[in-house]
């Protein structure tokens, strides 16, 4: 089973990382801490929910009908648990930092969001959407929905 083919339904949808990833990872986080966004891409920082120290990985912020959104492509990732047990974060690029909090849409409201997202960044995310683009039907949409969390952005700071 490749790292992104969906896992058994006893555990959370979780795509691992592969070692070329996460010096992508690296590389877009440097330059999201100096200023520099590729296609829109942002920091991520949320309090470590064992370790409590500010944890940071890049994330693709999506806007859709005025509203921002985070959407976890790998599934049940580190930073979605983190975010889970924190509440919220903060969204950096360059010295323009966005302190927030969140809010988990139930898979109900997530279809027009993920389907949005991927019309977006499926380009970069599709081996984590298996058999699934922003083209798919609302029930396949809706049933991806279930292995991806999203979270509604509330800028409080």
């Amino acid at each position: 089973m490749s790292s992104s083919e969906p896992q058994p339904s006893s555990q959370p949808y979780y795509a691992k990382i592969n070692p070329v990833a996460v010096r992508m990872n690296s590389l877009v986080g440097w330059l999201a801490r100096r200023g520099i966004s590729l296609a829109g891409s942002a920091e991520l920082s949320v309090r470590g929910r064992k370790s409590g120290r500010m944890q940071r990985v890049p994330v693709n912020p999506h806007t859709y009908d005025g509203a921002q959104y985070l959407v976890s492509a790998r599934g049940n990732s580190q930073w979605v648990r983190n975010m889970r047990a924190a509440g919220g974060g903060e969204l950096r690029v360059g010295r323009k930092v966005r302190e927030f909090t969140v809010v988990e849409l139930p898979d109900a409201e997530k279809l027009p969001v993920l389907r949005a997202y991927l019309e977006r960044w499926g380009w970069e995310v599709k081996q984590y959407f298996p058999g699934v683009t922003a083209g798919s039907s609302d029930d396949e949409l809706v049933a991806a929905g279930a292995d991806h969390p999203v979270f509604r952005v509330v800028v409080t700071k």
